[in-house]
């Protein structure tokens, strides 16, 4: 290949020539920096109180022209990829069967049968609202998934001991098609709103049926399983309530739910969900962009839905987006953040969700926001976070924070769900990761860790996307090797029993 060093085109020159070329290359350019200007497009005036300058957008994201995100299938299949143990060394040869078993049984001995409870957890209950069925789904692109394939991922999530499940959102279908069937599905789910069930649950709450794989599957609990003891005496008893948030953006969306249970009281049904959810952005460029309003505008329509929704009997979640950055505004300041935050729970909300919306968070970013929210004297116990893992920092994130008291992680399974600023990068933060990581560092979640892998590479298999989560793939990936083990090994004995029960003429 032909390359140009200062307008002289070579191939393949001599290490002396190239060096003295690319010098005089160099040092006749200007030392002066250039600056490119940016698109006026890509420029917002900040509207925090404590700046007036004017802020880049994020580093790493700029808004996709028009609505339409391009379709994740030409961007998944640049990503696909098979995992392997590769030969360390050439002195492995053909021996590399062998040592992918010895590599496999040194993981196998890394975690024991039941995960060991460090000093730091303590016990400490950290409840995970799992959002995979709502903020997972709604960025797909067609087609619509089946209602019945969300009615069976609630249930299988409750069989791991999920008790807080965000299932749908009251919002226009030709905004979001992929939760135009949200009216549908809540009749279809488990009557467990606002009950309290065993964490987790020893049967499952329905009639689903048992595939063929679940039926004739190894047990779970076996020797080299990361089944971990849940301990009870360390969970609140709020925290065995099942509770099917859903997402309400507005007043029409509030009566549209009231609508729906109203007619299902009336056919004789329970209630339907006592949760909602209204979100709201800590910048204005994103309220603009997103919302098609100015953020006073979505501030000052809330109180009205969220005091109607108390008055009802629902309790009220805010969601706050963009608290690290923002795709078309940059750096948001943490005092912006938490201005917002606090106008929510003034209205009513009992919690308030901090959303990383680009992913760009990271352990000193998030502590920054979490430190302005304690200086203004907010009640940490009512503050989750929701990182977004599109640059695998969001486990480290929350690992981080929580010396200082969080106790509320919002994440979805498999990591379902993305960025919609950085197609093809992942979203949320997966399940399986926190869940896995909460255990092992000894705080308590009341979640069976292997039946959310099972359930996290069902989904999956289902959505035909990779699953997100290295600890779900890494789980499943032991588990396949021990059953084919399994079932080698089951063969061989059937095989030695069959050659000694066989009669010869010596043993007559």
């Amino acid at each position: 290949m032909e390359r140009e060093v200062g307008g002289i085109r070579g191939r393949g020159r001599s290490l002396s020539t190239s060096t003295s070329t690319l010098t005089s290359f160099v040092t006749s350019q200007p030392t002066a920096p250039t600056t490119i200007p940016l698109p006026s497009s890509r420029k917002f005036l900040s509207t925090s109180s404590s700046s007036s300058n004017v802020r880049t957008p994020s580093p790493h994201f700029s808004p996709l022209p028009g609505s339409q995100l391009p379709h994740s299938s030409s961007m998944t299949k640049r990503f696909r990829s098979t995992g392997v143990y590769p030969s360390p060394s050439p002195e492995l040869g053909e021996r590399t069967e062998d040592f992918n078993s010895k590599v496999l049984q040194a993981e196998e001995r890394m975690i024991s049968r039941e995960l060991k409870t460090k000093s730091e957890g303590r016990g400490r209950f950290i409840r995970i609202v799992e959002v995979s069925a709502r903020d997972g789904l709604q960025n797909l692109p067609g087609p619509a998934v089946p209602t019945e394939l969300k009615r069976e991922l609630v249930e299988r999530l409750l069989e791991a001991g999920v008790r807080n499940i965000e299932v749908g959102s009251f919002v226009r279908g030709d905004w979001v098609p992929q939760m135009a069937d949200t009216p549908k599905l809540l009749p279809l789910l488990p009557p467990l709103t606002g009950q309290s069930l065993p964490l987790p649950l020893p049967s499952p709450p329905s009639t689903r049926p048992q595939t063929p794989e679940e039926t004739s599957s190894i047990p779970i609990a076996g020797p080299s399983s990361l089944k971990h003891i849940i301990d009870s005496t360390v969970i609140p008893s709020s925290a065995g309530q099942v509770h099917f948030p859903v997402l309400i953006p507005n007043m029409k969306g509030l009566d549209n739910l009231i609508k729906l249970q109203d007619q299902h009281s009336a056919n004789g049904g329970g209630r339907l969900t006592d949760e909602v959810a209204v979100f709201v952005s800590a910048t204005e460029a994103f309220s603009q962009a997103n919302n098609h309003a100015p953020l006073s505008k979505i501030l000052s329509s809330l109180p009205p839905v969220i005091t109607k929704a108390r008055s009802l009997g629902y309790r009220v979640r805010g969601y706050v987006s963009c608290v690290i950055t923002c795709p078309y505004s940059g750096p948001t300041p943490p005092e912006d953040v938490v201005d917002v935050a606090l106008k929510l729970i003034d209205m009513g909300c009992y919690e308030i969700s901090l959303g990383d919306t680009t992913g760009e968070g990271d352990p000193e970013s998030w502590r920054r926001v979490w430190r302005e929210c304690e200086r203004r004297g907010m009640d940490m116990t009512r503050v989750a976070v929701s990182c977004h893992d599109t640059f695998s920092l969001a486990l480290s994130s929350i690992l981080s924070l929580l010396p200082h008291n969080l106790t509320s992680i919002d994440s979805s399974l498999a990591g379902l769900g993305g960025c919609p600023y950085s197609p093809g990068a992942t979203g949320n933060v997966p399940t399986e990761d926190v869940v896995y990581a909460l255990h092992k560092l000894g705080y308590e979640t009341g979640i069976d860790l292997d039946k959310l892998v099972e359930c996290g590479n069902w989904l999956s298999s289902k959505l035909n996307r990779r699953n997100e989560s290295r600890v779900g793939r890494a789980i499943w990936a032991r588990r396949q090797a021990r059953e084919k083990e399994n079932q080698q090994k089951g063969k061989g004995q059937e095989g030695l029993k069959g050659s000694e029960g066989e009669e010869t003429e010596d043993g007559m």
